[in-house]
């Protein structure tokens, strides 16, 4: 798992100002509003993200070691575009003091407005969405956190402004497509374990 923060590190190198940062904003996107409600499922990506990951690990191993391959494919074929396709988006705004605003400004912070297509947080959240489908026997309270909480995520992007249509609909079509190698034709073989055997005394 110690490749992620190093996947978040080459993130940072990239998101940097562009001078010829292209703007990928549709007719749609304007009319979708601004709302900072969604700034709390946007943040509580973090978890979603760091938790679920270690639910897979500890629930199917095999799962788990191809979602870190999804994840790191689809994060590394983001940096690619990043790097030799970079857009931006257009932020709304922000003013007051109450706890959802500057929770925004602490995004738009931390988060310059660049590396928009596709979206990592998008590509993130699907890819544990898909690879939930091959964990049996999950309770019904993981299926509603993983997709429901999963969708919310995804969609909290349009509604905080920190990415478009067209940033949330390309990451989905990536993710969709290395989950089919991953997933469909990729083997793994893993260690399965050991059990233990009782012989009943006579």
């Amino acid at each position: 798992m110690s490749v992620i923060p190093l996947l978040g590190l080459v993130y940072r190198l990239l998101n940097a100002n562009a001078q010829n940062a292209t703007d990928l904003i549709t007719p749609i996107d304007k009319m979708i509003p601004y709302m900072p409600i969604f700034i709390i499922p946007y943040i509580l990506w973090y978890a979603y993200f760091a938790g679920f990951l270690v639910y897979f690990c500890f629930k199917d191993t095999k799962v788990y070691l191809k979602t870190l391959l999804l994840l790191s494919l689809g994060e590394l074929a983001c940096f690619v575009i990043y790097f030799f396709f970079q857009t931006t988006v257009p932020r709304p705004p922000v003013e007051g003091n109450d706890i959802l605003t500057i929770l925004v400004k602490w995004i738009y912070t931390i988060d310059q407005p660049y590396n928009c297509f596709p979206s990592i947080h998008v590509q993130t959240t699907f890819s544990i969405m898909l690879a939930s489908l091959h964990i049996k026997n999950k309770h019904v309270i993981n299926n509603i956190l993983l997709h429901i909480g999963g969708g919310l995520i995804i969609v909290s992007t349009l509604f905080v402004k920190q990415h478009v249509i067209f940033d949330m609909v390309g990451s989905m079509f990536l993710v969709a497509f290395i989950y089919g190698f991953t997933f469909e034709l990729f083997s793994l073989r893993v260690p399965s374990k050991s059990k233990a055997v009782y012989v009943k005394n006579k």
